[in-house]
């Protein structure tokens, strides 16, 4: 793992990135008696989720907490929630620690405390590297965590959290870890193993968020299929589903993060029951190649992977299929990745994302030689994107002159932004209203009809 970069390096030696945190945070609040929690979420959406649970423990410790805030106090306490998945995710919390670490050093902070999945797998090397930080912790330490930070474990306040979304969506995490063994993944060693949270639990977690506000609840997990086998002794997702369903005030429940072996399918019968069940699915596939399938250690097959998204489609037709993939793995071979290109093109899936290979330590796969150059990897990732693209601007043409209901995320200048039930926020479509012609408001559901689309966008008028 690499510390330091020619963008960021140790404090005192002045450079153009070091620079730019001084024009950011020219503006320093002055002094006050009692410290405030500056928290900064890096990563993924369950970063997210762990942030809001710490604020919301804060909250209940009545500290004074922000998120990201603009404005910097000499007496904050900053809270770094790292990445540590992948390359450049690495690299992005290096960096943010390293500016904090110069901002107390100028004595315009008074404490950096490192927590989450960097903290986790590289705390000797980060305690050597960057010693001012006053403290790392894993992704386990929350009762240390707070401790360092003056306050108290609250038990009573399982479930509560402190939204850093806005209030009408909310990632959900109904477990934390993974058991599966997948050559070049490292959660297993940030995260632990699978463990699922009761369904009690998490029903009294989604009644909290509703009183606060909320009507979409997007369910997360390394392993969402997973869910209940360590506690429940089988698969129970579907019943989670159902259960959560039947709460008042959730319009919106959205599956992430499925994983295609041993893919439960009486989730789809639950999806097919309830309105309120999204015909959304996220199942990351990494590849297509019998080879490379076996390599990533996935347990699965080019043909069953076939089969699995031709059942989806065959249970619930409307479904969104949402999947993920990896460029440039060890010994990928050009007829590997024209197979995985030609599949692209045939699946038709409704979202895409498509990423270079990472070789991370501790994995089973950094035992292979990281043999294909960086060059082709991206050169791979651009073509799979550049044939996704051209399905996703056909699938939105045919969307014109259709009508959704569609959830306002947020006024972005003259436009409200909003979403189908067939796009999760950050990495789907989304849906453009002129705000001058359109009355709608932050956290509503609205009817409207499509005039027009492009490739990730569609555009529309709502109908009164």
């Amino acid at each position: 793992m690499r510390i330091r970069s020619d963008a960021c390096r140790k404090a005192g030696s002045p450079n153009a990135e070091e620079k730019k945190m001084k024009t950011k945070y020219a503006k320093v609040a002055s002094p006050v008696s009692k410290p405030r929690v500056n928290v900064v979420t890096l990563g993924c959406s369950k970063n997210i989720h762990d942030s809001e649970v710490l604020m919301g423990q804060l909250k209940g410790n009545q500290m004074e907490v922000v998120h990201e805030a603009s404005n910097i106090r000499a007496h904050d306490i900053v809270v770094i929630n790292t990445c540590g998945f992948i390359d450049n995710a690495k690299q992005e919390s290096i960096d943010t620690i390293l500016q904090y670490s110069a901002l107390k050093d100028q004595g315009k902070v008074n404490k950096v405390i490192v927590t989450g999945c960097l903290s986790e797998r590289y705390k000797p090397e980060l305690q050597a590297e960057i010693p001012n930080v006053d403290a790392y912790f894993g992704t386990n330490d929350l009762p240390e965590l707070l401790s360092t930070l003056g306050a108290d474990y609250r038990h009573e306040l399982l479930g509560e959290r402190l939204l850093t979304t806005p209030s009408h969506f909310s990632y959900f995490k109904i477990a934390e870890g993974c058991n599966r063994p997948c050559s070049f993944c490292a959660i297993p060693l940030m995260r632990g193993k699978h463990v699922s949270k009761s369904i009690d639990d998490l029903v009294k977690e989604a009644k909290f968020l509703v009183s606060n506000g909320t009507k979409e609840l997007i369910l997360i997990a390394q392993d969402l299929t997973y869910y209940g086998l360590d506690i429940y002794g089988k698969r129970n997702l579907a019943d989670l589903m159902r259960h959560l369903s039947d709460v008042d005030g959730i319009e919106w429940i959205r599956l992430q993060y499925a994983y295609p072996s041993g893919f439960p399918m009486d989730i789809l019968d639950a999806m097919n029951e309830r309105s309120n069940i999204c015909n959304y699915l996220d199942m990351p596939l990494q590849h297509i190649s019998d080879n490379m399938l076996k390599s990533m250690r996935r347990g699965t097959s080019k043909q069953k992977q076939i089969d699995l998204v031709n059942q989806i489609r065959d249970k619930v037709p409307d479904i969104a299929l949402r999947t993920t993939l990896i460029c440039g793995y060890p010994g990928e071979t050009e007829q590997d990745f024209e197979e995985m290109l030609e599949w692209v093109e045939a699946s038709r899936f409704d979202r895409l994302g498509c990423f270079t290979y990472s070789h991370e330590e501790k994995t089973h796969a950094f035992s292979l030689v990281d043999d294909i150059a960086e060059e082709v990897k991206e050169s791979r990732v651009e073509q799979i994107m550049e044939v996704q693209q051209g399905i996703s601007f056909e699938k939105n043409q045919n969307k014109i002159g259709n009508t959704y209901n569609v959830l306002i995320d947020r006024l972005d200048g003259d436009y409200f932004i909003g979403r189908t039930e067939y796009d999760s926020p950050e990495v789907d479509n989304e849906v453009v209203l002129n705000a001058k012609d359109n009355y709608a408001r932050i956290g509503d559901f609205v009817q409207v009809h499509i005039d027009r689309a492009e490739d990730f966008d569609l555009y529309g008028t709502v109908i009164k």
